[in-house]
């Protein structure tokens, strides 16, 4: 059985669970979910769900949401094909706390306020609806002082997660 992917294809959090399946040459089922039609609501999907967001997998019969969990899952599960290295061994418990930290740093410290500017920039005005220019601009902010910081760590080191072990490979 083949994996299901339940996923909305402008959706950020969608195209990273995608990007990871195709990294690791994951066979999937793409089941498209139509945010502007707010299919994510319908009861059927909030079954899936019940916060009525995407993305969602079904990995025969095992279902995960929230798209994070299921690139750790994927990276996990299928960690002997495709590009290895996404994320450490967990018996490397150094590295797979320089690996959360960079995660984390990308939730807490870049996401939200990217995703406020993506939002109010594009999204609103592909909807046609108006731009809070106000809140922009506050996320636009609040970013550069966060990027600042990550200039400051990537001077150091090449990757947030930290230098690529030579037991690392990108290589397929």
């Amino acid at each position: 059985m083949v994996l299901k992917l339940y996923a909305a294809p402008a959706s950020t959090a969608s195209l990273r669970v995608a990007l990871i399946l195709h990294e690791k040459e994951v066979p999937f089922e793409f089941h498209p979910i139509y945010l502007r039609n707010r299919e994510q609501k319908g009861p059927d999907f909030l079954e899936k769900n019940p916060f009525g967001q995407v993305p969602y997998i079904d990995d025969e019969g095992f279902g995960l949401y929230e798209s994070r969990a299921i690139g750790r899952y994927i990276a996990l599960k299928y960690a002997g094909q495709g590009t290895q290295g996404l994320i450490p061994p967990q018996t490397d418990v150094q590295a797979t706390a320089i690996f959360e930290r960079a995660a984390s740093l990308e939730y807490a410290q870049f996401e939200a306020h990217a995703s406020k500017i993506v939002y109010e920039r594009v999204f609103h005005t592909a909807m046609g609806l108006s731009v809070d220019e106000e809140a922009a601009k506050y996320a636009i902010d609040q970013l550069s002082a966060k990027l600042d910081a990550y200039e400051t760590i990537l001077s150091k080191q090449a990757y947030l997660a930290g230098e690529v072990r030579d037991t690392d490979s990108n290589s397929r």
